[in-house]
């Protein structure tokens, strides 16, 4: 299984280490990477995720130093010039804000902090991850994080009116920086990275499965097939299922508006059955593999079950970018490349 950045701090942490943490803030322009996106500076010099690299993350290391105390953390404005740019492999430069703060592997609040975090996503649980920010750039203070459940428990004891404040204005984007009473915070969702429920477990699962997860996704495999549906052919899936039939395909699934159910059965009739079913529920994406001429057929046999050209409107299919792809492996960068597009789009 994939795991975040955040299982790997919070291995180190469990193990006594303690590290150096980057987290952008906030970019403009041409920065590398987005808000949110995290640097772990371990003391023997490893490097856990990155920030972009180049630059950037050279001129974040040279900080580093400037928090060793549990809890500190100072937040640092970069200008990218165009030269800096240039050496990254960007087009024009940009301004980025980073928070740097250190972790201690023998401080209880850390410890248990990530651990929390670790946890909620490996249950593929949503959470709000809030980060009360410095009041000024360059000048280190102590800085405290909070985990809010989506049970309404919250670990750091940050005021419960705070948090309803701060969540609804952060709503399902992008990591934000809000204000309370004059205080900065970073709010992040966590765990609203989407889970891909792949139906099918034929060779295209067996390379999609593994990128879908790279890239963020939680994953599971569904198959009436116990011999395609196993763990030694799906090693990093979050999830394998054995179905009794693809007739009941979703029933006790939790499909919501960060599901994206993708249809690679091994047959049309398969295909239509998960289809029929999909299209009842709010699942924010529905792909389905197959030419255009499979794609008309099963329609025309759903229509005459009662669905509308609105209810097949909500279907990609053919599944994936038109990127020309033919083998296994190039038909699942074009089924993964599609879910971020429209990860990326629901986000904004």
């Amino acid at each position: 299984m994939t795991k975040s950045i955040y299982h790997s701090i919070a291995a180190l942490l469990a193990r006594g280490e303690s590290l150096t943490l980057a987290t952008i803030v906030s970019r403009s322009g041409s920065a590398p990477r987005a808000a949110g996106s995290r640097l772990a500076m371990r003391q023997d010099g490893g490097l856990v995720g990155t920030i972009g690299g180049g630059v950037l993350e050279a001129r974040v290391r040279e900080l580093a130093p400037a928090v060793r105390g549990p809890g500190q953390a100072v937040l640092k404005k970069y200008t990218l010039t165009a030269g800096d740019a240039a050496r990254m492999g960007m087009v024009c430069g940009g301004v980025v804000q980073v928070l740097v703060q250190f972790l201690s592997g023998t401080r209880p609040e850390d410890r248990e902090l990530y651990r929390d975090i670790a946890a909620t996503l490996e249950a593929g649980e949503k959470a709000c991850l809030i980060t009360a920010l410095p009041s000024a750039f360059e000048i280190p203070e102590l800085v405290v994080q909070y985990l809010i459940k989506s049970d309404g428990a919250i670990t750091g004891g940050l005021a419960p009116q705070i948090v309803q404040t701060l969540v609804a204005q952060a709503g399902r984007g992008r990591p934000q920086i809000l204000s309370h009473e004059g205080k900065p915070y970073l709010v992040e969702a966590l765990g609203r990275q989407g889970t891909v429920y792949i139906f099918g477990a034929g060779h295209i699962s067996q390379q999609l499965a593994p990128l879908a997860g790279l890239v963020g996704f939680r994953t599971v495999v569904l198959d009436d097939r116990q011999e395609f549906a196993n763990r030694e052919r799906f090693p990093d899936a979050h999830e394998v299922m054995v179905l009794n039939s693809f007739q009941g395909a979703l029933e006790g699934l939790a499909i919501d508006g960060d599901s994206y159910l993708v249809l690679l059965t091994r047959g049309h009739a398969h295909d239509q059955a998960v289809l029929r079913q999909a299209l009842s529920t709010p699942a924010g994406y529905i792909g389905m593999i197959g030419s255009r001429g499979k794609r008309q057929a099963i329609y025309a046999a759903l229509a005459q079950a009662g669905f509308s050209q609105a209810d097949f409107q909500r279907v990609s299919s053919p599944i994936g970018l038109n990127i020309a792809a033919e083998t296994p492996e190039e038909i699942a960068v074009s089924i993964v490349a599609e879910l971020i597009q429209v990860r990326a789009g629901r986000s904004q």
